[in-house]
């Protein structure tokens, strides 16, 4: 028999390579696309610069013989791995194929999945992982158990090392759900991605609740109530956006800088209209975002969780050209208080942020902690502990901006000097101490308010009294614990000049395995 040519050898490789891309056939993939969905190599065009992905195991197959499973076999095995880059920057990324075997993982998924997380934390480069899945490969048993176990222990090798971003387009149910839990960020896809621990047939079997699988898997679900999500899309175009500008804003690995964008917008540049967004009455509510939006560069904030926890804001933006990551209490909600959605919401930012080497921006404005039974038994003092810690254990750049209220326990917990913050600046508004004026003077002043004969005009008064004396910035820069009073215009160069300052900031810890993190 002759030798085969090399062009016969190519085209056999093409071969082979048109039948993986196919994933599950045509008619799956028809199927894919009536249910609203993209395939899994569509949705990594979506993420990646065009004509940059590079896949790997195109052509791994799984090499189980259980319940017939020899005659289902597919070359990538479910799942599309590989590499790319995403404004220039190389990216690792897989893609679950639904349109084979349903997505579901067994030994050699796993392993393609193990292979792309190494070469991330090997590399330094964030990795993608998109999941569409119908869970373990029951066929393959304790195998697809090990394969999801060999996934989660990467996923925390890789925790604040490299990003890892989870888009959930599809179903994710199960073991398989606490991959994506282990990531920093989680992006869901309305109607589209479901993610749940037991489905509503078991949930109704155990305890007798009939729900659906949107009420305790939806996107709107975990964006709002539960705060699993931290993105939500109502389209997987819109979901894949979301995953791009939010790698603009983080290094590639932990010993990288953020990375640095001339934006074209002034640093210096004044605004007078801060003056109007705050009211000095501090029982008036506004949107902390509008403040946001007028200090940083182009007025570009991509808010984090912006449906859950909605008392507090969380995002990253630029300043100047520098990524910052941003915590501001929220008025418009609940006054701003700190409860335990807050607060977690809020130390697991302060985290990400610190770990990436992004500068941590605070915006205060909090009255206190949310008073009442359900906090209290829910535990704030430990969930309330995790933003002390969180602050505390950063050592990133941490600058406050006091822009109105902060009164006791949470004045302190919105990174006060003694939390270490390195810059705190104040708006002349700013009323630091232990509680408000009204509150502080009915306590101080009782005796001589209760023996006055018009018990109101002399309460009133008390409080002016009160506020003129303590509750304003100059005591507290008097003492240091303010760098400077600013005017609400000047907060963008303020913030700036900050940034420029402990640019080159290097803090050092005592040495120990780790910490322990409150509740």
């Amino acid at each position: 028999m002759a030798d085969r040519t090399i062009d016969q050898l190519c085209e056999k490789l093409l071969e082979r390579r048109e039948k993986a891309s196919r994933g599950g056939g045509e008619k799956s993939i028809a199927k894919q696309h009536e249910k609203g969905k993209l395939t899994a190599r569509e949705r990594i065009d979506r993420i990646l610069d065009p004509g940059s992905f590079v896949e790997i195991d195109e052509f791994v197959e799984h090499r189980c013989s259980n319940f017939d499973m020899a005659k289902t076999v597919f070359p990538g095995d479910g799942v599309v791995t590989g590499y790319g880059t995403v404004e220039g920057r190389v990216v690792y990324i897989y893609s679950q194929d639904f349109t084979v075997i349903g997505g579901s993982l067994g030994e050699a998924h796993a392993k393609k999945i193990c292979k792309v997380q190494d070469l991330a934390i090997q590399n330094g480069c964030p990795c993608v992982g998109i999941n569409d899945s119908g869970g373990a490969r029951i066929q393959e048993a304790v195998d697809a158990l090990s394969g999801y176990g060999n996934i989660f222990f990467r996923n925390v090798k890789a925790s604040g090392v490299v990003p890892q971003l989870s888009v959930i387009a599809g179903p994710c149910a199960g073991g398989a759900v606490y991959s994506p839990a282990l990531t920093d960020f989680i992006y869901m896809v309305e109607k589209v991605g479901i993610m749940h621990i037991t489905g509503p047939q078991v949930i109704k079997a155990v305890t007798g609740e009939e729900v659906t699988s949107e009420q305790i898997g939806g996107a709107k679900a975990h964006n709002q109530t539960s705060g699993v999500a931290h993105f939500f899309a109502v389209s997987e175009d819109e979901c894949y956006g979301q995953v791009r500008k939010t790698l603009s804003y983080l290094p590639s690995n932990n010993l990288e800088e953020p990375p640095f964008k001339d934006t074209g917008d002034d640093p210096a540049r004044s605004d007078i209209e801060l003056r109007e967004i705050v009211p000095t009455n501090p029982n008036k509510g506004y949107d902390v975002r509008n403040v946001i939006g007028r200090v940083v560069d182009n007025g570009e904030f991509l808010e984090v969780q912006p449906m859950h926890a909605q008392n507090i804001v969380t995002g990253f933006a630029r300043v100047g050209g520098f990524v910052i990551g941003i915590i501001a209490n929220q008025a418009k909600f609940m006054a701003g208080c700190l409860d335990i959605d807050a607060s977690c919401k809020a130390a697991r930012h302060i985290r990400i942020c610190d770990s990436f080497n992004i500068p941590i921006v605070t915006f205060e404005d909090v009255p206190g902690y949310l008073p009442g039974l359900n906090q209290e038994m829910g535990g704030i003092i430990k969930h309330g502990a995790k933003l002390l810690y969180a602050y505390s254990e950063a050592t990133a750049p941490k600058i406050t901006i006091v822009l109105r209220k902060a009164y006791g326990g949470s004045y302190l917990g919105m990174c006060s000097k003694d939390l270490g913050a390195d810059v705190v600046l104040a708006w002349p508004q700013a009323e630091i101490a232990v509680m408000g004026a009204e509150g502080a003077a009915n306590i101080i002043f009782r005796k001589e308010i209760e023996a006055s004969s018009n018990k109101e005009e002399t309460r009133a008064e008390k409080i002016e009294e009160y506020r003129d004396a303590f509750a304003n910035p100059y005591v507290a820069a008097a003492r240091g614990y303010v760098d400077r009073v600013i005017l609400p215009e000047e907060t963008r160069l303020a913030l700036y000049q900050a940034l420029v300052m402990n640019a080159s900031k290097n803090e050092t810890r005592p040495r120990r395995k780790h910490g322990v993190m409150p509740g």
